[in-house]
């Protein structure tokens, strides 16, 4: 690290830090919850649409399951073909399958026919499979998190990933303030409330940042290897952060319970690292060129399971285990890059599409047509966009960036993706979020990342000028 890097540290990530906590004891003053009104689990977890509920229960039917998948599959390709043709990675046009499919655009045109395709008690199914896919795509996310390469990295990368973090998070901790009156489900405390919204707000979705580096050739630049660790350094603290908070929901606010289960998790993590890890680092055998075997990839989904299961029962979320799963995998031999092809194809192409329909059933932007959800709207997505451009950027311009680099390395940073989607659904699970400011949040989701790619054009656009001049 540079001689200013502690100094650089402190100012961008540790005062922040100080003003969370004077926002939470504000915000916990203000909003002060009777002890027998709070929950953990509000009723909006569960809530769909009425324009996807059916007039009566309908019993399983493997025949609607397989249209459902017909349907689901082939809008996903169709988005994705159409994202792709203006210059959008197709995750985009798969997000947008998914929200078409639901209450928003589908139900709203057709709701029959909504009814019939997707009733209300065929959507368990739905869920379970969708699940699973995201199960599989944290394992992925954590086998493309070189943990020794992030030890090595330099204070640029850990400045500017914890500043792209801070920066949001003090914002929208900030806006819980505004928001929590109007849009808190009933029994939801404030700290809960409002650390939910911090760590939705500083989410970087590093599959899709990595994917869109590599279409536009940057993968291999300084910038986009700045771009790579700083996402990495991003996803690994925003999990944490995340675990923490989910065991803060769960634990009611009990400080006891809290510290039990903050405990039991770093048991957790150490056990993975020092006692699983070289296990499963005989595993890493063959060539770069070779077939990962079958019994092999049994084992590992074995172990992703059995962390999912671990964490879950530790009340921190299944899918923190199965991120930590995928970072424990050795990469001698590329075994992980082989684990991934493997996998990766049958997740993209099936199970990640059931994850943005499932999303989509449960998001309705009817909810939020009204004027007075404007200001919220644009308050959310003025505090993602500012919090995570301006912090990545100010504090890679302070590392030595140039202004060019450190603005493309904050626009990269404000992609979010998949990963804003997965932690979102996890908060209405919780009864953290309601279904309108899950509506909301998903926006900002979706305007977040689709910004990246023409917002990239236009710094090299500039770029180019100011060269030329």
């Amino acid at each position: 690290m540079t001689r200013t890097s502690p100094v650089l540290y402190i100012a961008l990530v540790g005062v922040p830090v100080l003003i969370i906590g004077a926002l939470l004891q504000v915000g916990s003053t203000a909003f002060v919850l009777p002890a027998e009104t709070f929950t953990t689990a509000a009723p909006a977890a569960a809530e769909i649409s009425a324009s996807a509920a059916p007039a009566s229960p309908v019993a399983f039917s493997l025949g609607r399951l397989v249209l459902q998948l017909v349907v689901i599959l082939s809008a996903a390709r169709l988005f994705g073909m159409g994202a792709k043709a203006i210059g959008q990675p197709a995750v985009i046009g798969e997000m947008l399958a998914g929200i078409a499919l639901g209450p928003s655009l589908l139900g709203s045109l057709a709701p029959a026919l909504s009814r019939q395709l997707f009733p209300a008690s065929s959507l368990t199914v739905l869920n379970g499979l969708s699940q699973l896919g995201v199960l599989l795509f944290l394992f992925l996310v954590g086998l493309h998190v070189d943990v020794p390469a992030l030890r090595r990295q330099r204070s640029t990368a850990v400045v500017a990933s914890h500043a792209s973090i801070a920066a949001p998070f003090t914002l929208g901790v900030a806006l819980a303030l505004f928001l929590f009156p109007h849009y808190a489900p009933p029994g939801v405390a404030f700290s809960a409330f409002a650390l939910f919204i911090g760590v939705a707000m500083s989410i970087t979705a590093f599959p899709v940042l990595a994917r869109i580096l590599d279409e536009r050739g940057l993968l291999d630049t300084p910038i986009g290897t700045l771009a790579v660790a700083c996402a990495a350094v991003d996803d690994v603290t925003a999990w944490m952060l995340l675990a923490a908070v989910v065991a803060l929901v769960q634990s009611g606010g009990a400080i006891p319970t809290l510290l039990q289960t903050l405990a039991g998790t770093v048991a957790f993590v150490l056990l993975m690292f020092r006692v699983v890890r070289p296990l499963f680092a005989r595993l890493a055998t063959g060539d770069a060129a070779s077939r990962v075997p079958a019994a092999t990839l049994s084992l590992l989904l074995l172990l992703v399971l059995l962390a999912a299961l671990g964490t879950e029962s530790l009340g921190i979320h299944a899918l923190f285990g199965a991120f930590v799963a995928g970072t424990i995998v050795p990469r001698q031999n590329s075994f992980a890059d082989r684990v991934a092809n493997q996998l990766g194809d049958l997740l993209v192409v099936m199970l990640l599409p059931l994850f943005f329909a499932y999303t989509g059933l449960r998001t309705d932007f009817n909810m939020i047509a009204g004027a007075s959800a404007w200001w919220p709207l644009f308050g959310i997505l003025g505090v993602a966009i500012v919090g995570k451009v301006g912090g990545t950027t100010l504090a890679a311009r302070a590392s030595g960036q140039s202004w060019h680099a450190a603005s493309t390395l904050g626009v990269l940073m404000n992609t979010r993706g998949l990963m804003e989607l997965v932690v979102l659904n996890i908060g209405l699970d919780l009864g953290v979020l309601s279904p309108p400011l899950f509506a909301m949040m998903v926006v900002m989701a979706l305007v977040t990342t689709t910004m990246t790619v023409p917002s990239l054009v236009l710094l090299d656009r500039w770029s180019h000028k100011q060269q030329a001049v």
